[in-house]
């Protein structure tokens, strides 16, 4: 059902592509000029976010010419 390999796989290419280390330097930055982040809000959008495009994601690349 679940293949480990391909788990890890894109488990590393999304740490890649997010850069979660070096976007620590940014977020100490708004914490610091705007106060408190509203994390939990955030997560609700970025969960939206990646459910609309699970949904629309092909669609939308193959408008912009990306076959996949």
């Amino acid at each position: 059902m679940f293949d480990f390999k391909e788990i890890s796989t894109a488990t590393m290419v999304l740490f890649a592509v997010i850069d979660i280390i070096g976007s620590i330097p940014i977020i100490i930055q708004l914490r610091q000029k705007v106060g408190h982040l509203h994390s939990g809000r955030a997560s609700i959008v970025s969960l939206l976010i990646m459910v609309a495009f699970l949904y629309v994601g092909e669609e939308i690349l193959g408008i912009i010419g990306i076959d996949i």
